[in-house]
């Protein structure tokens, strides 16, 4: 990524935890000059970029002043950054182009002139089910995976989502996985139903997959907006429904009939039956 002219490296940090990088995000975070993350790169992985580096928080939340970063406003903050041949890194939680908004900002990008590259992310509409044990597809319960975003965007005049078609594929034995759907899951749980998706589909909710706090709650579309609002469950969470959530529970009986082994970096290696407690 050096040169004269700068460049834009967007890369996917995964759902959180620095030893789910990849080998060239990594490598890009060590040469970067400028590192501009989002809200939800943890700080452990923050910890493990370079003091050389400047370290800017762009997440869309409110700032100190009240106020928030428009898509607009990072878009030519990167622009920017690059200014006297400064690699700069855009660091996104899971994959960028995974409603990301990284082709937003690799368009605006290559508008301006800006090299950019895209370095892909393990995406946490598979990591977050897959570390609580969930196979999105399965041989014998899903042969199809669906990821749609419970946050649309609110300027729309209607939604693009297909429910009626979403609820046949769950109907059918597909899994649905619902990103960014904490706030909207009494909407999308009612969609669902009164699309006459079956009340007893399992449904899981997996809340910060792969940080400390991780967190895993199951139940049904009849269940799960109770259990949801009882344990507190919050952003961000990874909502999965479908028949795959109950190999759940079959691959926790079988971790943790044997003892559990330390992995390389002191964590435990098997699965957590409940991710944490409230």
């Amino acid at each position: 990524m050096s040169g004269a002219a700068g460049s834009v490296a967007l890369v996917g940090a995964g759902p959180g935890d620095p030893n789910l990088l990849t080998v060239k995000a990594r490598r890009r975070l060590d040469e970067a000059d400028v590192i501009l993350h989002d809200a939800l790169v943890t700080p452990e992985l923050l910890g493990t970029c370079p003091d050389s580096a400047e370290i800017v928080d762009v997440g869309k939340r409110p700032n100190s002043n009240g106020g928030r970063l428009t898509q607009a406003e990072i878009n030519r903050l990167l622009v920017r950054a690059t200014r006297g041949g400064r690699d700069v890194v855009r660091l996104k939680g899971g994959d960028p182009y995974v409603f990301g908004r990284g082709g937003e900002e690799a368009e605006f990008l290559a508008a301006a002139g800006v090299d950019v590259e895209v370095v892909p992310g393990l995406t946490s509409a598979v990591t977050a089910p897959a570390v609580a044990g969930i196979p999105v597809t399965h041989r014998d319960h899903a042969s199809c995976l669906t990821v749609v975003t419970g946050h649309e965007d609110p300027t729309k005049a209607e939604s693009a989502l297909d429910w009626a078609a979403l609820a046949d594929t769950v109907a059918a034995g597909g899994t649905l996985v619902v990103l960014m759907g904490v706030g909207r899951l009494p909407e999308t749980v009612a969609t669902l139903r009164d699309h006459e998706v079956a009340a007893d589909t399992p449904v899981a909710m997996v809340e910060k997959a792969t940080w400390d706090a991780e967190y895993t709650l199951t139940g049904t579309l009849s269940t799960i907006v109770e259990r949801a609002v009882d344990v507190g469950i919050e952003p961000p969470a990874v909502t999965v429904v479908g028949d795959v959530v109950d190999v759940r529970e079959r691959v926790i009986d079988a971790s943790q009939s044997v003892p559990a082994r330390e992995c390389a970096d002191g964590t435990a290696g098997r699965l957590r039956s409940d991710g944490g407690s409230r």
